[in-house]
């Protein structure tokens, strides 16, 4: 591919340990933070930081250096604390995961949403993320859509009023279930950095998105296949996400 020895310079700064930096020239470069808290959703986060590392520099957010681990096993390391975390930022970022709602009854974690999504230019998030009402409140409210994620997994998808992947509230945008990330990603990207720039991001990583089934929607899947995916969520959701959502 020809942007093979631009991805293997950014690999070769990342094993310097250096946060992944703005390698797009001609555009200021933006200041963001993603927050890690056990049980989040890898994808939640891989697909708008995948998207955002072309245009600045991602803080990956966590209460100490030690790696956080995700819903799905797999690992990430923090790049910074919530105490030395930029205060300033243009872009705060909550991914979703069945940790959410354990992460939002956590009081350094609310203060730190709290102090940084006052001043940050856009606060952002993905799938359940944006469901849990104290982390809306802690980050000065979104009027959002849901998911089918953790509002799905307390609530009957057929009463569900919306399926958006992306929604625009202000400066708060917020990207639908698990793989909306990437379109979340290129949405905020046009509206920071221009639509140019997106496109330019959005071929850099061959985003083409070709499902080889019809069933990432309840619509799509059907209602047995639906009622299945409920099921087994809800069984894996731990039992504090329906209370936060009564």
């Amino acid at each position: 591919m020809a942007f093979a020895p631009l991805v293997a310079q950014r690999r070769e700064w990342d094993r310097g340990g250096m946060n992944i930096t703005l390698t797009i020239p001609g555009i200021d470069p933006l200041c963001i933070a993603m927050l890690l808290y056990p049980g989040f959703t890898m994808l939640d986060l891989i697909g708008p930081q995948s998207v955002l590392a072309w245009a600045g520099t991602t803080h990956l957010v966590a209460k100490t250096m030690a790696p956080v681990e995700s819903d799905s096993g797999a690992q990430l390391l923090p790049t910074c604390t919530l105490e030395d975390c930029p205060r300033d930022l243009d872009v705060l970022f909550v991914p979703g995961g069945f940790g959410t709602f354990a992460a939002m009854k956590d009081p350094e974690v609310l203060a730190f949403l709290a102090d940084r999504g006052a001043r940050a230019g856009s606060v952002t998030s993905v799938c359940s993320a944006r469901a849990d009402p104290r982390r809306r409140r802690a980050a000065a409210g979104l009027s959002l859509d849901h998911p089918l994620g953790a509002a799905r997994r307390v609530a009957d998808v057929r009463d569900h009023p919306g399926q958006q992947r992306v929604v625009v509230d202000r400066n708060r945008i917020s990207g639908g279930g698990v793989t909306a990330g990437i379109d979340f990603g290129l949405t905020l990207l046009a509206q920071l950095r221009g639509e140019e720039t997106a496109r330019l991001v959005q071929l850099m990583m061959e985003y083409d998105p070709a499902p080889p089934f019809a069933a990432g929607t309840p619509e799509q899947a059907g209602p047995a296949l639906t009622e299945r995916a409920l099921a087994l969520m809800s069984a894996a959701a731990p039992a504090d996400a329906a209370q936060a959502q009564a």
